[in-house]
């Protein structure tokens, strides 16, 4: 029988918090989990959690319903056939954490993958919520409404939604089970962490990014015509290889900005991250982009593919990328949540955003960050040459961004509401208002 796996097995005892995802590597919402789990546990709250298993169709189904909930996606894929088959996937695996939890327990659904294993829970006797990562403010879009006429009576047994933006929850669920809450990051985990300039040269250095061999356990491959110069100017970009990241579109910017800044686009390597069939196809579609360009040109472009094999050390080149890099840019096309956006702000970096979705409740536009229409290029680039040209602004945005970070998204913040979802839930119907409504 396919059956789910317990990345944190969850104590024994009432007033569990049981987490339910698609992966426990290489994406936001997994890394997410595991500085929330702990964080949990450390509160005083007992919490655990579980991993489900797919196969190729159904991880197609499943990307397919992120895209429609981006506003994006192929409604005509989203057919009788796939969500039969999404749904005897699930149905085994719901049987299994039907068995796994007990009354007065919350389960916390994240994303589409695992929606469909609301009813079986509830029917269990857990209290179940759905935290939906992903969605669009654009006016007008079909996908969204599609997902919940599809999922209708998956969304019927939640007894809450959790989303960054009220405009993410399905319009299905009453105002008192919804609750916005905003993404959080851990300022000690290694991502983020404090490290010195001679760490980040030798972090940056072990994979070969910036001369020299690589380390024989480096953990990525850099795929450059020359290495990183020790004195030019970076722009980085860290994301998933996802279409609506834009990473190609990020490549194509080089060739119009001045001859000494070079580009790091990082992210894991996509042959690592089974829920994520489109990974190859972008990559690929961002080397031709970068193939494409004059040699002076194409040397200015480093694809830095991390390995999940040793998360640990994955992440602190991660956190020295961003650091080394004088902007990072998020160019994405759709964002629930930016959380590279927030790791870069609480290292104090320069952060060029796209002015879209989950983004606008980080970036207060022109005082931590500069916000821009990601698909007006002449706009982007204008942007990005600003900050590049001024070092003052680059230390002023990076210093306000570290305090917002500070103050409105760290991993205490998020335990904190997570509590208050129990406490409400536990309480029955209250006053319709929502848990955290961030404001610039």
């Amino acid at each position: 029988m396919v059956r789910p796996t317990w990345v944190a097995p969850p104590p024994p005892g009432p007033g569990r918090v049981l987490h339910v995802n698609a992966t426990a590597t290489g994406g936001g919402v997994a890394e997410l989990l595991h500085g929330l789990v702990p964080a949990q546990a450390a509160a005083g709250t007992p919490a655990g959690w579980a991993v489900i298993a797919g196969d190729h169709d159904f991880f197609r189904t499943t990307k397919n319903l992120h895209h429609l909930l981006h506003g994006t996606g192929d409604s005509g894929a989203l057919d009788a056939r796939a969500v039969a088959h999404y749904r005897a996937v699930l149905t085994p695996q719901a049987r299994w954490l039907a068995g796994q939890v007990g009354p007065g327990d919350l389960v916390a659904l994240h994303d589409p993958q695992t929606l469909g294993l609301a009813p079986a829970l509830a029917a269990a006797g857990a209290r179940v919520v759905w935290h939906c990562h992903i969605g669009t403010t654009r006016p007008g879009v079909d996908g969204p409404a599609l997902v919940w006429d599809t999922f209708a009576p998956d969304l019927a047994a939640l007894e809450g939604v959790v989303t960054t933006l009220p405009e993410f929850a399905p319009p299905s669920v009453a105002a008192h089970r919804r609750h916005v809450v905003a993404p959080a990051v851990d300022p000690d985990g290694p991502k983020n962490r404090p490290l010195s300039t001679d760490a980040v040269a030798a972090t940056l250095a072990a994979t070969g990014l910036v001369g020299g061999r690589p380390a024989p356990d480096a953990v990525a491959t850099v795929e450059q015509d020359q290495p990183l110069p020790p004195d030019a100017r970076v722009v980085a970009q860290v994301a998933r290889w996802d279409p609506l990241k834009d990473m190609t579109g990020v490549v194509r910017l080089v060739p119009d900005l001045p001859d000494d800044v070079h580009l790091v686009l990082a992210g894991v390597d996509p042959t690592e991250i089974p829920d994520d069939p489109e990974g190859l196809r972008v990559l690929d579609e961002v080397r031709a982009a970068r193939d494409a360009m004059a040699g002076p040109d194409r040397a200015r472009v480093h694809l830095l593919l991390t390995s999940l094999r040793d998360e640990t050390r994955a992440a602190l080149l991660i956190n020295a990328v961003q650091r080394r890099a004088d902007v990072v840019v998020h160019k994405s096309l759709e964002e629930g949540f930016g959380l590279a956006v927030t790791e870069a702000m609480v290292k104090r970096r320069a952060v060029l955003a796209a002015d879209v979705g989950g983004i606008r409740r980080q970036i207060d536009h022109g005082r931590t960050g500069l916000l821009v229409d990601p698909t007006d290029r002449p706009a982007v680039l204008a942007a990005l040459r600003r900050l590049l040209a001024e070092p003052s602004l680059r230390r002023r945005l990076g210093a306000a961004a570290a305090d917002v970070v500070a103050e409105r998204f760290t991993m205490g913040r998020l335990v904190r509401d997570y509590r208050a979802i129990v406490d409400r839930q536990a309480a029955g119907p209250p006053v319709a208002t929502p848990i955290v409504e961030e404001a610039r």
